[in-house]
């Protein structure tokens, strides 16, 4: 029971000081947002547990703001802030991720053949069994990120035009 009490203050200790970290945010080549306590280059710090420099001026001052009783409204506000930024960040992966389905699978009805690269980054066309599945994926894929899947209209194909038969002088065609 003596070694029980030292694990135990150990592990609630550094479960306090984790849930009183930093949060970072950042933005990865794909327009994905991504959030962590580690700062990443190009990531930006969103929640803080430091005090802004500019708001409080003396230790007095920042004293005086904890024994306020309205505190936790401004921590309120901020967390509905953070909540709604968060929330915002969704939704523009949803964006981008549904716009990025539409685009593959309206490539995909739209190709006659399908070429994906195989396990040594060579070129290979998919096989029509094997495609019909891909279009299929695809589809499901624009259902699960859009919410529903575009009509397609293809362009109608024009009547072929007979091509003319050229002009010959039969003179000329025949040798002497």
């Amino acid at each position: 029971m003596s070694r029980l009490l030292p694990i135990t203050a150990l592990l609630l200790a550094g479960v306090l000081t984790s849930a009183r970290a930093d949060v970072y945010r950042w933005i990865d080549e794909h327009g994905v947002p991504h959030y962590s306590d580690q700062w990443v280059p190009g990531s930006v710090v969103i929640k803080t547990i430091k005090p802004h420099p500019s708001t409080f001026t003396s230790t007095a001052r920042a004293t005086e703001h904890r024994s306020l009783p309205n505190n936790g409204l401004s921590t309120e506000f901020t967390d509905q802030a953070n909540a709604r930024a968060v929330q915002q960040d969704m939704a523009k992966t949803r964006e981008v991720q549904c716009k990025a389905a539409k685009d593959r699978y309206m490539k995909a009805i739209q190709s006659r053949r399908i070429v994906k690269q195989n396990k040594d980054g060579e070129r290979e066309v998919l096989s029509d069994e094997a495609a019909d599945a891909f279009r299929e994926q695809a589809r499901k894929d624009v259902q699960d990120h859009c919410g529903s899947v575009p009509a397609f209209t293809p362009e109608p194909i024009p009547e072929p035009q007979p091509i003319p038969e050229p002009k010959v002088n039969p003179a000329e065609a025949t040798s002497p």
